[in-house]
């Protein structure tokens, strides 16, 4: 099939909520066209990646609020192994991810922008597996969550509009990442009110596009901050 073609069948396999299918659709464009995707090609692998591993992560989580109820104790063994095959599948669609991305795209990646969004992809697919890895698993995938996310804000703020979707969502991901996974209330605090500032600051430069586009993660950035300096005054 040709690129177009692939490009098609992943938005049929969209409408189809066949996920699976429409990373493999995906899988070739990746290939031919490398960080050369439009911003739409982009969005699309976002949506597919994204939505192949939701049920996952939302599974996971469902299991874990389940173990905590002492009613079900007796089932332990069970659901522990249950959430434990699910946790191998999570990990194997995001490190195929991963591995994809920094084949075939970041590599490749000419302009700012693109490096950007791929490293903070790189960094959220990351940040999926930490959510519940243990151990020498968890501890790399610290690393290198941290490391992805911190290069691709080095080339965001070095290059792109405060207001930004790609550099003010990277920093929201980012925020959430300290307080989710490292646990650090306060550098996650400090990076939403940077990033917010920043954002502030800007916001009247911008198009109506990127004023739509920069509202909603503002909006996702106060809700944040609001509820982690609570937590944090509370301590």
């Amino acid at each position: 099939m040709s690129v177009d073609e692939q490009i098609f069948m992943a938005r049929v396999a969209e409408q189809s909520e066949r996920f699976r299918d429409m990373v493999d659709f995906l899988k070739p464009v990746i290939k031919e066209k490398g960080a050369n995707l439009s911003s739409d090609e982009r969005n699309l692998l976002s949506v597919a990646f994204k939505n192949l591993v939701s049920q996952q992560r939302t599974a996971i989580r469902t299991i874990a609020a389940i173990e905590q109820n002492q009613k079900y104790a007796k089932f332990a063994g069970s659901m522990a192994a249950y959430k434990h095959k699910i946790e191998d599948e999570l990990y194997r669609n995001c490190d195929e991810i991963i591995a994809l991305i920094r084949a075939d795209v970041v590599t490749k990646a000419s302009d700012d922008e693109s490096k950007a969004f791929f490293l903070k992809m790189i960094g959220d697919y990351c940040r999926y597996i930490a959510e519940s890895a243990k151990d020498e698993r968890l501890a790399k995938t610290k690393t290198d969550a941290l490391t992805a996310y911190a290069e691709a804000s080095t080339i965001a703020e070095r290059s792109l509009n405060a207001c930004n979707s790609i550099r003010l969502g990277l920093a929201l991901n980012f925020s959430v990442f300290h307080y989710e996974v490292m646990q650090d209330v306060k550098k996650a605090c400090e990076l939403g009110d940077k990033a917010l500032s920043d954002a502030l600051d800007k916001l009247d430069d911008c198009d109506e596009e990127t004023f739509r586009d920069a509202q909603s993660i503002i909006e996702l950035l106060r809700e944040n901050l609001g509820l982690w300096k609570d937590e944090e005054r509370d301590q």
